[in-house]
């Protein structure tokens, strides 16, 4: 396998959030929606009504009771002090109200930019050496230097093609790497083992209504409400599915590939099984 290292590779790329140095950007550039995931509306480039004068949230020890889940489970991939501190040198927004409107515009264009670097690094650390690692190697410079432009010159258009591009190649991968863990599985005795609460978790070859998941084309399928308990969803290509509120108790997802794939609301959480230590 690759001798990639992934948390080196990160730290390098500097794709941990760090609230420290971000300015807030967070709270200000995104819109939101009063929603399950949020108390109230929010408008693009209006400070959340939480935002303090130190960039800090007034109600961060209590996100999810006063109603922001969303804000708990969101990452910004460390586009936050990427924009603040590298593309407008540490001068907050509120110093240079002038720069404002110019950094939130390219927050969430970096962001988008840094999501796509941690799949890349994601994929590498999953890829043995090869043509398809080459090939991640450069989209991973590519985007990296993409991810630097200055503020003036991003475009979405540029991002949205690069991104695109990137997709294809991580699509292609991830297919590979899904193949091959599947079938050497199936030249081994099953050595894997289900939580002691699920006996019934590894009855794995068809769904309960007999579908054979496996042979499905589920990429950005609408699975809303399905009953996959139990399923054998292994290797699956889950990207961009919509799997609000379906029922994944007892299934299998290993291998099977979630990228924007949305989770919602669980009916009974996914147990993704993963080998015992050696």
């Amino acid at each position: 396998m690759s001798v990639f290292d992934l948390t080196a590779e990160r730290e390098r790329l500097d794709l941990a959030p760090d609230s420290a140095r971000c300015f807030g950007l967070c709270c200000v550039a995104h819109a939101f929606r009063a929603s399950t995931s949020f108390a109230f509306d929010k408008p693009a480039g209006e400070p959340c009504p939480n935002l303090g004068a130190d960039f800090g949230c007034a109600v961060h020890r209590t996100l999810r009771q006063q109603g922001f889940s969303g804000c708990t489970a969101y990452t910004c991939y460390g586009a936050g002090q990427k924009v603040a501190q590298h593309i407008f040198g540490g001068t907050d927004w509120r110093q240079a109200p002038e720069t404002a409107e110019s950094m939130f515009q390219a927050f969430p264009i970096v962001r988008q930019l840094n999501q796509l670097l941690w799949f890349i690094t994601e994929a590498l650390d999953r890829c043995s050496p090869g043509a398809d690692s080459n090939d991640l190697l450069d989209l991973l410079g590519d985007t990296e230097q993409l991810a630097a432009t200055p503020a003036d010159e991003m475009s979405w258009g540029d991002v949205d093609e690069h991104c695109q591009i990137g997709e294809r190649l991580l699509g292609r991968v991830s297919a590979a790497i899904r193949a091959a863990a599947v079938s050497a599985e199936r030249e081994r005795p099953d050595v894997w083992s289900a939580p002691g609460d699920l006996p019934e978790a590894l009855r794995l070859e068809k769904d309960p209504r007999g579908a054979d998941w496996r042979r499905a084309d589920l990429h950005g399928a609408d699975l809303r409400g399905a009953d996959l308990r139990g399923a054998d969803l292994r290797g699956v290509d889950l990207w961009g599915a919509v799997l609000s509120s379906a029922d994944l108790s007892g299934a299998d997802l290993r291998w099977a590939d979630l990228m924007g794939a949305d989770l919602g609301r669980q009916t009974q959480p996914a147990r993704i099984f993963r080998p015992p230590s050696s």
